[in-house]
């Protein structure tokens, strides 16, 4: 066989959701047992704000070994970030028995079978929804969901493949989109979705609070959570945003006072909080409110090394704060085998000249 390129519009429908986690579960699962076949993502910045991520890393289990890379223009505020451009990831496929060369994929690697695309990669929620496998309580029925665009849809659908969710509040700052949220992920997802007119709202009373916006700043108090809930956050920042000029402080969403009341807390990768002085869990450690060695990481859930929740009145947060080479690869290598069943891409013959 030859090197299957696979293309973004051959990617539609390929990964389920669930399909998604399962993977992503075992790659984080394997780099715990071999954990020099991890990365953490590494980003370089140009100066018009052009920013390289990179993911080098492999799952051994599935047979795959590489990188993806992507490129996009991101444009920083004191409160938000957008992207001005976002380029098609791009991951390099190897055989991690023999090194050879399998396939190059372009393109999101997204669930669209329920009418959706995400402004990000199916990989964020997925890698959510390993920590929704672990962490909330068994019997949770409630929702405050912040974000009102493409990821919320994913973070919702990733929770709701791990917990039989009934009722979702969900606060955005613009409420026309809050609105379209509710009415089109209601009766998509069968749950009942409401809005709410404050972030509070979002917070109180449920049973799991889940973050997916493109916010800079804290979204709520952690004095609102209750015992037994579960918090999810997404955004992992980096401090190249402030040492290269964009932004004047790191990127938050989750105060500091939710990081001192957690009793179990879980990072995709502990070294990334340190490395990349991430906000939500690096500023509670310089302020002494919290110790590298009270966060553990998403594969010693897989493992068991790690018991997580121990407690139905336990607060337990999930800092989703990077993709790691793991995650990216074991989305992938997924993606590029249904590609080659369903006899979707293009053949390339490395060895044969082209006509």
């Amino acid at each position: 066989m030859g090197v299957l390129l696979v293309r973004p519009y051959e990617l539609e429908g390929l990964v389920s959701m669930k399909d998604a986690i399962d993977v992503i579960e075992q790659g984080y699962r394997e780099a715990v047992e071999f954990p020099v076949i991890n990365a953490p993502r590494r980003r370089v910045h140009s100066p018009a704000g052009v920013r390289v991520s990179s993911f080098p890393g492999g799952v051994h289990g599935l047979g795959v070994i590489g990188a993806e890379t992507r490129a996009e223009l991101v444009k920083q505020t004191e409160s938000n970030q957008s992207y001005a451009f976002r380029g098609h990831p791009v991951y390099v496929l190897n055989d991690s028995h023999t090194g050879e060369l399998l396939s190059i994929v372009f393109g999101e690697i997204d669930e669209k079978t329920l009418g959706y695309t995400s402004l990000m990669a199916l990989r964020t929620a997925a890698t959510s929804g390993v920590g929704f496998r672990y962490l909330p309580r068994k019997d949770v029925k409630t929702v405050g969901l912040f974000g009102s665009k493409g990821q919320a849809a994913n973070q919702l659908l990733a929770l709701k493949c791990e917990r039989n969710i009934e009722t979702v509040k969900v606060y955005s700052r613009d409420p026309a989109n809050c609105r379209a949220f509710a009415d089109t992920y209601g009766p998509k997802f069968g749950l009942d979705i409401t809005p709410v007119d404050t972030p509070r709202e979002a917070v109180e009373g449920l049973d799991v609070v889940v973050c997916a916006t493109s916010t800079n700043v804290e979204l709520f108090d952690g004095d609102w959570l209750s015992p037994g809930q579960h918090v999810t956050g997404i955004i992992g920042s980096n401090i190249q945003l402030v040492k290269g000029g964009f932004l004047n402080k790191r990127r938050r969403e989750i105060d500091n006072r939710t990081a001192e009341r957690a009793d179990v807390i879980v990072a995709n990768l502990r070294d990334s909080v340190v490395t990349e002085e991430q906000g939500d869990l690096f500023e509670p450690m310089e302020k002494g409110l919290l110790k590298l060695e009270d966060i553990h990481e998403l594969g010693e859930l897989a493992t068991g090394d790690y018991a997580g929740r121990t407690d139905a009145s336990q607060i337990s947060y999930h800092k989703n704060n990077n993709g790691t080479g793991v995650s990216e690869m074991a989305l992938a290598m997924l993606a590029y085998r249904l590609a080659r069943e369903a006899g979707r891409g293009l053949e390339i013959d490395l060895d044969q000249p082209s006509a």
